[in-house]
């Protein structure tokens, strides 16, 4: 196999590639399915978000496929932590939990439930990989090696049936799955040959995949976070639906009769929806704030065995298009008392300068800005302009 140095496999070499974590395994020039890569490399299907192996009804192989920009699905892949949130594939409605084409969700249900019952024999290899590049998905990074659940997750947090609702307001069902990308750079070629033939544990597996079916020992692929500000273009909305969230947000503040100030009790409720672990967060009187439009309690812990930390709030709502200066962002950073963190919201973004100034010196502020609370909206449900302004009318 001839890799490049910036870990390209060619159309080429797919056939005998081994896996190697963060390459890019390259398409065909065809202008038909024959140009998908991931059925030349691991013998899958060429179409679908689930593609896999079955051999003697058990499934060995089970590539997971994601573009990680649907708004609707909002898969994720948490580099920090090695974990990969997946959505299923029952993605209209009129059908039941189980009952798609392509047999996604119960290939899910039996893999958790292998899991769960302490029979990780019987759960596929799972392939996770992500589409890249401008060749109409063609081309696809592999993330890992994943096994069903991860630490500290149980029966009742690593695979969930949530619903949800079409444009007709018709409810249907969907999974939420999160699995562990385990610590193996790379799989060995023979491994793949073993699992397409309908084997799983030789002595070509990875060890510490292993590990996780004799153990159930959870070895994540970590990776170190780098401390760096986010550019404008990173902090505002991504997709279509995300900026029609904002735009929705931001008219209906414009338009409110206490104008901006009405938008502080939106961004403590925006906190609260993306952190659960916020016991409570109560605004402060407009114009005698103290720099802080609202003080919160924040648990670490469990609901017994606890600590509570308090933290501040600051919410600004101002077009999209006009940033949040140094001057603001010290107002907030100048109010923190001693071990208090703060939360800066705003419906547009941080300035380079600010942004730079909060990472280098180590505040610790967690900025929410645009793009970040279209995703939070859409995380909650709240996926359509009609169902956000209707949430913030309940709010009011």
């Amino acid at each position: 196999m001839k890799i490049s140095p910036n870990k390209r496999i060619s159309f080429e070499d797919l056939g005998g590639a081994s896996l190697i974590a963060d390459a890019e395994y390259v398409g065909g020039l065809q202008t038909n399915l024959g140009a998908e890569p991931l059925s030349k490399l691991l013998g899958v299907g060429n179409q679908g978000g689930f593609r896999y192996i079955r051999r003697k009804d058990k499934i060995t192989l089970c590539a997971l496929i994601s573009s990680l920009s649907e708004p609707d699905w909002p898969d994720t892949l948490d580099l920090e932590k090695g974990l990969f949130l997946y959505y299923g594939d029952n993605r209209i409605a009129g059908q039941g939990l189980h009952e798609t084409s392509s047999h996604g969700n119960e290939i899910l249900r039996d893999a958790f439930n292998s899991v769960h019952q302490g029979d990780r024999k019987s759960c596929p290899a799972f392939l996770i990989f992500t589409k890249v590049g401008e060749r109409k998905g063609r081309n696809y990074l592999f993330r890992g090696l994943a096994v069903p659940g991860g630490n500290g997750l149980g029966p009742h947090d690593d695979l969930v049936a949530i619903w949800k609702a079409d444009s007709q307001g018709n409810r249907f069902q969907n999974y939420r799955a999160i699995f562990t990308i385990l610590d193996a750079a790379e799989i060995d070629r023979k491994w793949l040959h073993d699992l397409q033939g309908g084997l799983m544990e030789t002595e070509n597996a990875p060890a510490v995949w292993k590990k996780w079916v004799d153990s159930g020992k959870y070895t994540p692929l970590y990776c170190s976070p780098i401390h760096r500000h986010r550019s404008k273009q990173e902090q505002l909305p991504q997709s279509r639906l995300e900026w029609d969230l904002l735009a929705t947000l931001v008219s209906f503040y414009k338009n409110h009769s206490s104008g901006e100030y009405a938008f502080e009790k939106c961004a403590a409720e925006l906190c609260m929806l993306a952190d659960p672990k916020i016991v409570r967060l109560e605004l402060t009187p407009p114009r005698r704030d103290g720099g802080r439009d609202g003080i919160g309690i924040y648990r670490i812990g469990t609901d017994r065995a606890n600590i509570q930390v308090e933290f501040a709030m600051e919410a600004k709502c101002y077009p999209p298009a006009s940033s949040n200066g140094v001057k603001l962002t010290s107002r907030l950073i100048s109010r923190l008392k001693h071990r208090q963190f703060g939360y800066f919201v705003t419906t547009s973004y941080v300035g380079d300068q600010a942004y730079q100034e909060i990472v280098a010196d180590s505040h610790p502020v967690v900025v929410y800005s645009g793009g970040d609370i279209s995703r939070i909206l859409l995380t909650a449900g709240k996926d359509t302009p009609e169902k956000l302004t209707a949430w913030l009318k309940g709010i009011d």
